[in-house]
């Protein structure tokens, strides 16, 4: 037993003092940290000031018409149909209700040609869940529609106004009812802007779709603007804001005359320098699923917001959620821009909740430069359309919109930037130039 007591005592002992070695251990243990080098922050905005636009910015009609007892009055001036949109943000609008998911084009016609009516025009389907931050839908739980041609009918005699939301492309209209709290104030904010607007006609009046044109010739401003390397946007900025880590990105050797490439691991960006456009691809984002439409807008309207793009009025044109494209188009004056020597709009290609592709002008036209302006008249919608049905080449009955737009001419040379006012027909999705001096020996298409 006095051995058993002995050895108790030494292992008593042992851990007495190795409970003290560790407690010091731990008092006067300092560890050793690596130095972490502080990463330099990057300035991503492409612009000297970033801009982020909503959603009523990039989302416009382009046209806007009344359908009146006395006739047509319409406008494409982007001050005039804000000042209605305005108006229609008062209204209390009830949650959308199917009417039809399959209309055709003579009931697509006979909605926006009966009388005491609006029609707002958009260039492609505008998803209504997005549209919803622009109007006052009172539901926030709006179905996944979109829509082309928003109509708008009126009855003096009530405070209820019917909001028909239709897609020409996938035939679907659904109705919704808004109320006004003052019918008078509609009257004079809405009504008596119309009244006062240009007289239209509709030049496919026996026909589908229906074509609202101006009756009268029509004056617009042509534009040159010089652009000095100050003012241009260096691509560089685009480097820092669409390279993962800008800091690692190489730059390659010319390629070319006029081409320069940016690439790092994952991604390349080409600079055509001559064009002054760009395209960045992220082929490890790729994605084949089908998106939701109203996603897919906001996606790529923030992906340009966070790095601030938009640096020129770019407004939302169309999009393909199938292949997650969607395509933004430079407007100028309220007109857009549908062709040129150069590009005039913005191509994203949506991955897996990254970008895939980029495609988009580095130019300006910003007001602020020097510019030269000179007044232009055009012949009327009307000369027009009649032109094109006399034309042997041309079957009318294809022709889907007329549209007064610019045509942008690059000179690198000098580094001028010319935009000049042309009409433009839509057929089979592709924006045609009517040139009166180039007519009759061939059309200039615009995919």
């Amino acid at each position: 037993m006095r051995h058993i007591e002995t050895v108790k005592s030494v292992i008593l002992i042992i851990l007495i003092t190795l409970s003290l070695i560790l407690a010091f251990s731990i008092w006067t243990y300092t560890p050793h940290y690596e130095f972490i080098e502080k990463r330099a922050t990057v300035d991503i905005s492409i612009a000297e000031e970033m801009e982020k636009k909503d959603i009523g910015s990039i989302v416009k009609p382009y046209k806007l018409v009344f359908n009146f007892e006395g006739g047509l009055k319409g406008t494409a001036d982007s001050n005039e149909i804000d000042a209605v949109i305005t108006a229609m943000k008062r209204w209390g609008i009830t949650n959308p209700v199917l009417m039809a998911q399959d209309l055709n084009e003579e009931q697509v016609a006979e909605v926006m040609r009966a009388q005491n009516r609006f029609t707002l025009f958009f260039q492609g389907d505008v998803p209504l869940s997005v549209y919803d931050s622009v109007l006052n839908i009172e539901n926030p739980n709006i179905p996944e529609i979109s829509f082309d041609r928003m109509i708008i009918e009126w009855n003096l005699a009530s405070t209820g106004i019917g909001m028909h939301f239709i897609s020409q492309k996938n035939g679907t209209h659904y109705y919704s009812k808004a109320r006004v709290a003052d019918i008078l104030n509609f009257q004079h904010a809405v009504l008596n802007k119309g009244v006062g607007f240009e007289d239209y006609t509709d030049v496919n009046a026996e026909g589908v779709p229906m074509i609202a044109v101006p009756t009268n010739p029509i004056e617009l401003v042509r534009n040159t603007y010089i652009q000095n390397e100050k003012d241009e946007i260096n691509p560089t900025r685009f480097r820092s804001a669409l390279f993962n880590d800008p800091n690692a990105v190489v730059r390659r050797s010319q390629v070319g005359n006029h081409r320069e490439d940016y690439q790092d691991n994952h991604a390349l960006m080409s600079v055509d320098t001559d064009k002054k456009q760009l395209q960045f691809v992220h082929p490890a984002t790729e994605s084949r699923e089908i998106a939701i439409p109203s996603e897919l807008l906001e996606d790529t309207i923030d992906f340009v917001n966070e790095h601030g793009g938009w640096t020129d009025e770019y407004r939302f044109s169309n999009m393909n959620f199938k292949t997650r494209y969607v395509k933004f188009q430079l407007f100028v004056r309220g007109l857009p821009v549908l062709g040129g020597t150069t590009l005039t709009e913005i191509e994203q290609v949506w991955g897996d909740e990254k970008i895939y592709q980029y495609k988009r002008p580095y130019y300006t036209l910003d007001e602020s430069l020097p510019s030269e302006t000179e007044h232009v008249s055009l012949l009327s919608g009307v000369e027009l359309a009649d032109i094109l049905k006399n034309d042997e080449e041309v079957d009318f009955n294809t022709v889907e919109e007329i549209i007064p737009a610019y045509y942008m001419k690059h000179d690198p040379e000098l580094n001028i930037f010319m935009l000049e006012p042309y009409w433009y027909y839509l057929k089979k999705d592709k924006w045609i130039r009517f040139s009166p001096e180039e007519f009759g020996g061939g059309k200039i298409g615009l995919e």
